[in-house]
């Protein structure tokens, strides 16, 4: 402990910059459950597709998705979200997994789907990159 308060008292602008990396990060957090709603880990999200067979939207751009993406997913890139949003169909009551790269754009077409009328929409959390970390598969068909 000692080290640690001597290290603030000489270092007092690194010191204050890790506070603020912190700060930061669990700003990022709270925004990020307060604007997506509820985030799926890893291991809910195989459980609503094992269960519930939702709607998988992959969000990144139509190269990335042709790259690899999880299996039956459709792609409905951020940047074309609301003009393409009806392509989901008229079940509204379907539940339906979002992902992006690191988790930060699914959030975003959360809350876009839930103000359009949709039950259920789930921002995955960590993204696509949370997913290859976990070890699961992914297609490019």
């Amino acid at each position: 402990m000692q080290q640690y308060l001597e290290f603030a008292s000489h270092h007092p602008l690194l010191f204050s910059a890790l506070g603020v990396v912190i700060l930061l990060f669990i700003a990022n957090e709270i925004h990020a459950n307060l604007t997506g709603g509820k985030r799926l880990s890893i291991p809910e999200a195989i459980r609503l597709i094992n269960d519930r067979e939702p709607l998988i939207v992959d969000v990144r751009p139509a190269a990335d998705f042709k790259r690899s993406h999880l299996l039956g997913a459709i792609n409905l890139p951020l940047a074309k979200f609301d003009d393409r949003a009806s392509e989901l169909g008229k079940d509204k009551a379907r539940p339906v997994l979002l992902y992006d790269m690191m988790g930060g754009g699914a959030g975003e077409a959360a809350l876009k789907l839930k103000k359009l009328g949709h039950a259920e929409a789930y921002p995955l959390k960590g993204g696509l990159n949370g997913w290859l970390g976990a070890s699961l598969p992914v297609t490019a068909k």
